[in-house]
């Protein structure tokens, strides 16, 4: 562990739990000039006192990682964007470091404003004004429920026990799980499942007055256990589910509280097909081959990406993973996180990333060591999948699937045989969006990066930083 300094965090957390800096140090077996020291960043936060922390006062070691700040720090870019004054890198740093609280709530307001922003062209819309038009698609409860995911490293211990034992007992029936499942909808809650013969008909439908759950017929088996645990997880955890939904903002915001509760009955369902004890040991004794995991749980690739996103189980974890989903617009459906790789919501994706590569490959997977502006490397893996109706004419879904880690984790994988993993030469350079991306040399770049005043330059042809520029034209005027 580099050395860390996390004064403004510890002063912030020893003041939340209404300790004297006497009393934390003599219940971290510290002296008090030690503890003051390390508060005033005069000294490094170390692991060993890290962990006396984590064991005095039972805090989570992830509210210290740099991940987090990471994590702050492009949430930072994105609402410093259009700032009227540049605010470089290490500025965002050293706040994201020292006044984590000042940060997020300069992020929270650029959050009021955008939805202030989206609201008012939701109004234009419904008033007729093509120039006001917005997708709706973009509201914040989406937002807030990827972050919340993310909060939670995209794992939930308490469901997935619930999802695995579950498992455990399905298996010993010896049925076929979505048989199972059924019979258990009806058995304990009078719910009967219908199936809908319309190609256009919804994927699951629960009829609350008439008890039936109604599923589209086009569904595979693992499909339609998928749903069937869906809708199980609704009903019989609805406490835990409920209980994990009461923060903000979801007690404030109905919207973005029924999303919630949607993605960790999904969760749920995810860890009931694919249980995490046997899908980690399987995943790391494959070497995380994604095609061989979904052949030995009879899973679809999308379906075994997003569980290889969720192994997070204290002293049990799997790779961490970043699991997104776009479609040929770059537009992101699914994004989930058990890391600290994050792409900007201003400016759209980055199109060197290979998750757009996948789409003129359809249905082979392609790999690539990613470099970020900030000097983390990546390995990613990207396939397209379909979905929909089959046949002349039907109109089916096509999507590109990326899952991607730090390099630091590529030597698990399977995908990272015959790459040099240690030659920052080999990383493609890409970036979070263009909008925020600070690679001026870019042949792609489709935006100025906003983050500094820029102008074109005519004769390069290129976005060149304004203060450059201006430096220029002093030079050449003598």
């Amino acid at each position: 562990m580099k050395k860390t300094f996390m004064g403004v965090k510890l002063r912030r957390l020893r003041a939340e739990r209404g300790l004297s800096q006497i009393a934390l140090a003599q219940a971290l077996g510290l002296s008090p000039s030690y503890l003051n020291q390390i508060e005033q960043n005069q000294r490094p936060l170390t692991v060993s006192v890290l962990l006396r922390i984590s064991r005095a006062l039972g805090v989570d070691v992830q509210r210290f990682s740099e991940d987090e700040e990471a994590r702050l720090v492009v949430a930072l870019q994105d609402a410093l964007a259009g700032a009227p004054e540049p605010v470089l890198l290490p500025e965002l740093q050293e706040v994201a470091a020292q006044m984590p609280a000042l940060a997020q709530a300069v992020v929270a307001l650029h959050r009021r404003g955008a939805e202030a922003a989206e609201r008012a062209e939701a109004i234009a819309l419904r008033l007729g004004d093509e120039r006001g038009a917005a997708d709706v698609a973009r509201a914040m409860p989406f937002e807030s429920v990827r972050d919340f995911f993310f909060t939670h490293q995209n794992h939930f211990e308490a469901l997935d026990t619930a999802a695995e034992a579950l498992a455990g007992e399905a298996a010993g029936h010896g049925q076929s799980l979505a048989h199972w499942l059924g019979e258990r909808l009806a058995a304990r809650h009078g719910v009967r499942v219908l199936y809908s013969q319309d190609a256009d008909a919804e994927k699951r439908h629960f009829d609350t007055t008439r008890r039936t759950l109604t599923l589209s017929v086009l569904l595979a088996p693992s499909q339609q256990a998928f749903q069937l645990a869906t809708q199980l997880a609704l009903l019989e955890q609805a406490q835990t589910i409920d209980a994990l939904v009461q923060v903000q903002p979801f007690t404030e915001d109905e919207a973005a509280r029924r999303l919630a509760r949607i993605g960790l009955a999904n969760y749920f369902a995810g860890a009931l097909l694919l249980p995490y004890g046997a899908f980690l040991r399987a995943a790391q004794a494959l070497q995380y081959d994604i095609d061989l995991l979904g052949e030995r749980f009879g899973v679809g690739f999308e379906t075994v990406c997003h569980r290889l996103s969720t192994l997070q189980r204290p002293g049990a974890q799997g790779v961490p993973f970043f699991f997104i989903r776009v479609d040929r617009a770059g537009n992101i459906s699914k994004r989930q996180s058990a890391t600290h790789f994050h792409f900007s919501r201003t400016g759209g994706t980055c199109p060197l990333w290979n998750v757009y590569e996948a789409f003129s490959q359809p249905g082979r997977i392609v790999r690539q060591l990613a470099r970020m502006p900030d000097g983390r490397t990546y390995l990613w893996i990207a396939r397209t999948v379909e979905s929909g109706p089959r046949g002349w004419g039907a109109r089916r879904k096509l999507f590109s699937i990326g899952l991607g880690c730090d390099v630091q984790h590529a030597h698990h994988l399977v995908y990272a045989q015959g790459l040099d993993l240690r030659d920052p030469q080999a990383a493609t350079p890409i970036g979070m969006g263009c909008k925020v991306c600070e690679r001026l040399d870019c042949p792609q770049r489709a935006f100025p990066y906003v983050g500094r005043a820029l102008e074109v330059d005519e004769d390069r042809s290129r976005f060149t930083p304004y203060s450059a520029t201006l430096q220029r034209r002093a030079a050449s005027q003598g």
